[in-house]
């Protein structure tokens, strides 16, 4: 039930891209900007939560590691487009993530045990998955800033390690 919240966020995420392609209309810097920021701000706060609720350490060890990850990259955005003088618009797509991620959220806040941690684990591969799809397919080849290109590559590296973490502990939850 859970997973299938999830792949409605994967959805939102992917329909909202794939039609920006689709109309030969790519999201610009400021909505890329804000789409990454929106994505990395969902994963620390699922952290949080998992940190709050879980005992089991490999799950805690990995929460930890999506909070510590996610904040990081989300100071690196910010300080750039301080720098860049360029201001996050909001747009559908990050709507929809917020959307979809705040329902998520709010299932998983009524779990415990590892009814909890396999709900977490598996919201964390079908997020990542996502998030790297829509990265590596839309949001860097449609970024036209440098410095924003360099940081989502930089992203998308650490965020690729982050789904081989979440299916090695999705593989040993079961």
């Amino acid at each position: 039930m859970l997973t299938m919240k999830i792949a409605g966020v994967a959805a939102a995420l992917l329909l909202t891209t794939g039609m920006a392609n689709a109309q030969s209309t790519k999201p610009t810097d400021p909505q890329i900007a804000h789409i990454a920021y929106t994505a990395g701000s969902i994963d620390v706060k699922a952290g949080e939560l998992a940190l709050k609720k879980s005992k089991n350490k490999a799950v805690r060890a990995f929460a930890e590691d999506m909070v510590r990850d996610h904040k990081a990259v989300n100071v690196k955005a910010l300080a750039l487009v301080k720098k860049l003088g360029v201001t996050p618009q909001d747009n559908p797509t990050s709507q929809a993530l917020t959307k979809a991620a705040d329902t998520e959220y709010k299932s998983l806040a009524k779990l415990k045990g590892a009814a909890f941690n396999r709900a977490y684990i598996a919201n964390e591969v079908a997020f990542h998955k996502t998030v790297n799809g829509a990265l590596e397919n839309t949001l860097i080849p449609s970024a036209t800033n440098p410095e924003l290109k360099a940081l989502l590559e930089t992203g998308l590296k650490v965020f690729q390690g982050h789904l081989a973490h979440a299916e090695h502990v999705e593989s040993t939850e079961k």
